[in-house]
Parts: structure tokens; sequence; C-alpha cells
């Protein structure tokens, strides 16, 4: 029942884990008043249940007479920074999403349920000093406990764990309870920080000296930092080599000087030891936390509360580290900003390098955005003044770009139409070799052939599942789907007609592994795709051993397309440069010309100049031009014309909806349906699309189709797509998402 009037009492309004777009009020109890935030986490009945929730207003009355009290306070302190609770609406506005789904990007699952816990362990620290005469009559009656004491003499003040001097000295747990007894030592138990670094040690750095470009680009930096509140985001668009890395680290230095904190934000397949090594070495190892889908959950339990309590003051992190819970924040850096890895693929579907500007707008603090490729939605908003942009136009010592060769794979012989290599290439390899030089060959396809193919009848072995091809792999003797996981045996014959004609086609990083260890025998030799590192240290370990020089030639996908700093390394091979030029995706062409400029950024960063060769099908395609002549200027002249002419971002926004069945009529029907209804009361600069069948039609087992939209002004749009999907009620067995500036049209 309603009531105006104020509730006697103080109030509660949360949001409830795993509920609807809604917002619930709860009376505070009287003992809780002092407590409870905004921000806390507590447990509220509901029925005859008790849920979790954040409190997310804390106001002077309800419009509710009869009100429930919140049960208990779920930790100590409040989880939930203020600006952490302003970017959770927002993202919910703007990304046509459940506040309480955004909230679930804002605040990790592991804090929410507080599963992991922290981990405490016994330690030991030592309450007197003994004089040598002492030690000595130790040591002739009980020499494991006099084991035990020179080891905590020699960190005096410090405990240290009890498994540690356990395994060090060999003391038995009745030898330390002895020495407790006599008054040594003292136990007490103690958190212990799970560090996933923890086992490594890193040289300490010292500040590069910055050329002329770094320097001007620096002073730029150091003055957004210092007047964030009439700064504008700095797009840092510097050729690969040119040195951003380094800039990086001496604004998080003028950062830590002023007493503030920062965030750099890396594409997850870039968050390698190299990366971390560089922040590492440059700063307290223990005042850098490092937050990532490949922690334990442990692991990111104890890395966001050393955040959450300021014990680190640099978080290094994929997307989701955007909302690390930092105080007196100063700098957000966006490494390799043109990353797809950035935008979220499941609900809420945000784009981190969007909110990072979000989040230097609302603390204020300083943002910059760094890649030698820029997305033409940044460059856009650089080149129109919305940003500024700073260019650095050379690499660092005067090093040459890299000269890259185009290879025409037409031009072959019949004889040479299996090649995965060609000779050129293949020769190149070899000269490198012979100079005790690496070389890094990539293809962004894995498996060893991409399809199976029966000439009699045309019949490709398919997934079941799903609309494309099954990929064979030599090493398990396994087709497999690369999108559900879906394996077969491979046939004998062929599935349809029964021709033992059938054969393999395409070629994968398995496929070129081998090419390369049948024509180098001698050659070490190592591979980065999905299969091979299914360990979570195997990605570590490879690049570990190819940085050390144990590894010649590095065969792999887009995992070591960016992000490497190897000097070692003077060629770099792109088997297949037109896999992603022909999609169906207004974006091809971008993301082409961005791909090959940064495989071939990988060549040349040491004395030696760098040669990339570049194999393709379609070798005056403009973007593969462009990008052997590292021109982004021209690229950017030429398909801004194209975007400009069709609407497509960055002069629009786009709004893509997904509509996905078991039943393929049924998914049809629904779009159809949702189609005419958006037309009702659509807003006029709005464009709608005709329901289509997606490119990718069907997806692990499901029908799927799209419907896009385009505007200029995309707020309007998603409130009125939010109302209208609200008033709907589809199929129990459809599935629909909005998806606010996608980045897959597949």
């Amino acid at each position: 029942m309603q009531n105006s009037a104020p509730t006697p009492g103080a109030i509660a309004r949360v949001i409830i884990d795993r509920t609807t777009d809604r917002e619930f009020d709860y009376r505070v109890p009287e003992a809780m008043l002092d407590r409870i935030v905004v921000g806390s986490r507590v447990r509220v009945p509901v029925r005859n249940r008790l849920l979790s929730a954040t409190v997310v207003d804390l106001p002077d009355s309800s419009p509710f007479e009869k009100l429930r009290d919140v049960d208990s306070i779920a930790g100590g302190h409040p989880v939930l920074r203020p600006v952490l609770l302003r970017m959770a609406r927002w993202m919910a506005d703007y990304y046509c999403c459940p506040v309480e789904t955004a909230m679930r990007a804002v605040l990790p699952q592991v804090i929410r349920d507080s599963a992991a816990g922290h981990r405490e362990r016994l330690h030991a620290r030592l309450l007197k000093t003994p004089d040598p005469g002492e030690l000595a009559v130790i040591e002739k009656r009980a020499p494991r406990q006099a084991d035990v004491l020179r080891h905590l003499l020699a960190s005096p003040g410090a405990s240290v764990a009890l498994t540690v001097l356990q395994k060090k000295c060999g003391a038995s747990r009745a030898a330390l309870d002895a020495l407790e007894e006599k008054g040594w030592v003292t136990t007490q138990t103690e958190t212990v920080w799970r560090d996933p670094y923890g086992d490594e040690s890193f040289l300490p750095s010292i500040p590069l000296t910055l050329n002329g470009e770094q320097a001007a680009a620096h002073d730029i930096l150091l003055a957004a930092i210092a007047d964030p509140a009439g700064a504008k985001p700095i797009l840092l668009h510097g050729v690969t080599g040119s040195g951003k890395t380094e800039i990086y680290l001496q604004g998080l230095q003028a950062v830590l000087d002023a007493g503030k904190s920062a965030i750099v934000l890396v594409p997850e397949i870039s968050l390698t030891p190299q990366t971390v090594e560089r922040f590492k070495s440059r700063f307290s190892s223990h005042g850098v936390a490092v937050l990532h889908s490949h922690l334990s959950g442990g692991e990111r339990h104890d890395e966001w509360h050393r955040i959450h309590t300021g014990k680190a003051r640099i978080v290094i992190g994929a997307r989701s580290a955007v909302f690390a819970p930092l105080d007196h924040l100063g700098l957000i850096v966006v490494d390799e900003e043109h990353e797809n890895s950035y935008k979220q693929e499941e609900a809420p579907r945000y784009h981190a390098r969007d909110l990072a500007v979000l989040r230097a707008s609302m603390e204020p603090c300083a943002v910059l955005l760094g890649s030698a490729t820029p997305s033409l939605e940044s460059y856009h908003n650089a080149v129109s003044g919305k940003y500024r942009l700073v260019e650095l136009r050379n690499r660092v010592d005067d090093r040459q770009m890299p000269h890259i060769r185009i290879v025409d794979m037409r031009m072959r012989s019949k004889k040479a139409t299996a090649q995965v290599l060609s000779d050129l290439l293949v020769a190149a390899i070899g000269q490198r070799l012979e100079r005790s030089e690496q070389t890094i060959l990539f293809l962004n396809r894995r498996g060893f052939n991409t399809s199976l193919t029966c000439p009699a009848c045309g019949h490709v072995c398919g997934c079941p599942n799903c609309s494309v091809a099954l990929t064979y792999h030599r090493g398990d003797g396994r087709l497999v789907c690369h999108l559900c996981g879906h394996i077969e045996r491979v046939p004998a014959k062929c599935p349809k007609c029964s021709d033992a004609g059938i054969k393999y086609a395409g070629t994968g990083t398995e496929k070129v592994e081998d090419a390369v260890a049948r024509i180098f025998p001698k050659a070490r030799l190592a591979r980065m795709d999905a299969d091979a590192m299914t360990r979570k240290e195997a990605y570590r370990e490879t690049l570990g051993a190819f940085r050390a020089g144990k590894i010649d030639i590095l065969v792999g996908t887009q995992m070591i397309a960016k992000g490497l700093h190897f000097p070692n390394v003077t060629l770099v091979g792109i088997v297949n440069a037109d896999l992603t030029l022909h999609l169906p995706d207004f974006r091809a062409a971008e993301r082409t010309f961005q791909l090959l400029v940064q495989v071939a950024g990988r060549a040349g960063r040491g004395e030696v100049n760098g040669e990339v060769f570049v194999q393709s099908h379609t070798p005056f395609s403009p973007a593969i031009q462009f990008a052997r002549q590292h021109d982004f200027a021209e690229f950017w002249d030429q398909e801004r014309e194209f975007r400009a002419q069709w609407s497509y971002p960055p002069f629009s926004h786009m709004v893509l909806i997904h509509l996905k069945s078991g039943n393929e009529r049924l998914a049809e029907f629904s779009a159809e349906t949702l189609h005419r209804r958006l037309k009702e009361h659509l807003p006029p600069d709005v464009f709608l699309g005709e329901p289509a069948p997606a490119p990718l039609k069907k997806s692990k087992g499901q029908y799927r189709f799209h419907i896009v939209l385009r505007t200029p002004r995309i707020l309007p749009l998603s409130r009125y797509l939010r109302e209208k999907l609200a008033a709907l009620t589809f199929p129990e067995d459809v599935h629909v998402a909005v998806d606010v500036d996608p980045y897959q049209l597949l």
C-alpha cells in the first residue's frame, strides 16, 4: 500500500542480487544506523528467504507504508564506491540493460559471495634474540630449533609462516611448539595475500631519457594530470616502437608523486608477464595489483581487496579493471585502445575504453588512450576536437620502421599451390636462423586444416549446432567446432556420397607449425594459440623462453600480434593477410589494417632493421597497401568517406538487436513482430533496418536474427528501446539482447 508520507526511521534503498530492474526499500534498524552507508552489502528478507543486496541510496522517506527491516550487514565496510554506482546507473541507461546487470560488472562475483575469503596461516615471530652462547647450547640439544632461530634472526622483526620454517629448516611442529614454550618465539594467525606474481622477482628499472616527441607528449599528459577538470581525453597516436609505454610509466610516477592512484587497461591478449614486469620493475611490486580473467578466485579476491584497502595504488588489468575500487584516481591509461577485446560481448555489453573516458570525467582524472592504429571512433573524436591528439611519428633511437613486402600468392605455380609458406618467406627464415635472429609467423586461425571437403559432391563437414565448417586438429585426430566445442571423428569417406576422396582444405597454425618443422628440422619451434596454451602458466613460460632466445621461430594467432617487445625479432611472416578482409562487417578493412600494422610492428625493435612478409591473395586491397606504407592518415581519409556516405560509426551510433531461438521459424517471427512494434513511435532521426538472418545464422544450436538501428543520438534511442522491450512479451524459447555500439556483427 502506497503512502506519500515519510516513513519513520532511516531507509535503505537496495538492489537485490539477480533481480529484475527494480529497487526495494527497507527500514534500517537503530543498531545499524551508524554502519550502513551507500555501497554497503546487506542481507534482506524477500518473502521467506534472506538475499544479498547492495545499498544504493539512503532516502529520507519511502512511498511505501510498511517496510521490512534490513537483516544484517555483510562485511565490515562498504564495497561499492559512489563513483562506481554512478557508472552502473549510466551503463544501464546507455547500454539498455537492468541496473542489477550493470552492478554485476562493477562488483565481481567473488566479492559479492565472499566464497574465496582471505587465506590465513600461522606465523612465527622472534620474541628475544639469543646470544652466540645460547644458540650454541640449543644447537647441541636441538639443531632444528637452532636452524629456526637463525632463519628468524635473518629477518629481524618480521614474521615467517610456519610452513616456510618447516620447509626451509626441516623443523617439525613439535620443534616450533618447544621454542614457543621456552619463550623464544610467538605464533599468531596472519592473513596471507595470494599474489599471482609472488614467486617472481623483478629487477628495478629507471626512467629512460625521452626524445623530443616523447617529452612533448609527456608535458601534455602532466598538464592533464595537474588539471583534469579542464583537460580533454588524450589520444596518443604513436607508431609501433615509438616509446608509448615509457610515457605511461613516467605519467604514472607523476600520479604517485601527487599521492594519487592509477589504472592501466591492456587487452586481455596482451596481458603478458612482459607487460606486468615493466610496471612492477619500475614501481614497488607490492604497490601494483593485477586483475584479469586468468586469476583464480582466491587471487582475484585478494587483489581486489588490496586495491580497495589502498595497499595497491596502480592497477593493471583487462576491461573489468576499469571498475577497480581505487580512491584518489589520477590517471587512466588505455593501451591499444582500438582492441576489440575491450568490448564486452555479454550483458552488460559495455566498452571499457568508453567507460574509462566516462570515469575520468566523473572522478575527475586524466585519461590517456594509446595506439599505433587508433579506432576510427577515437580518431574522429580527436580530429573533431573532442579529444586532444598527440602524435609520435618516429621510433625511439631513430630506429627504422620494418620494411614490408607483399607476396602475391596468386602468382604461385600450380606445383606450389599446397605451399603454406612462400619461397621468399622460407628463404628469409633461413637467413634469420643463420644469423641467430628470431622469427614470428602469424596466422589468426588455429587447427591444422580449416575444413574437410568432398570433391565429388561438394559436401563440407559442418557443425550440427553452428553454421560453420569443422576444423581438423591433427594433434587430437578430431574435427572440432571453434564456436560450440562440438567434436567428431574424422570420416574415412564422405558422409553424404561415401566417396573416399574426401580432402582437407585450408590452413591453421598447426599446419604452419608442421610445415616449418619439416623445412627447418633443427630450428627450435613453438606454437601459441588457444589449443597450445591450455595450462595457466603456458603463456608466460613460452614467452619467457622466446625472450631468453630458447625459441627461434614462434608461430601463433592474435595472442602474439600486439604488445610484445623482443629486440631480437627481425622477421615477421603474415601467412594469410586476407582472413579478416572479406567478412560481412563494415569494420573489416579497419581490422585488417590494424592487425597488419600491429603484427608488423613486432619486427625490428632492436639494433637490426626488421622485415615483414605479407602473403595475400588480394595484394592490392587498400587496407593492405596502406598498412604496407604504415600510412594511417591515408587509410583514415578513404575509410572516412565510406563511413560518412552510409552513416556508419563514427558518424552515427549503431544498435544491434539479437534474437535467437532453437526454433528457426519462431526466431524469425519474433524478429518480424519486434520490427513492426519498433516502427510505431520510432524517433524521427533513427534508421531502422529490416529483420534478417545473422551472417552466422546458427550458433550453438540457436538460430539467430538481427535488427540494426542507426542514430546520431544514442541515449533517446536506448531509452525508447528499454520502454518498448519492457512492454513486450516474447515466447519462452526466444532470447532477445540489445547491443549498443556493437563490435561484432556476425
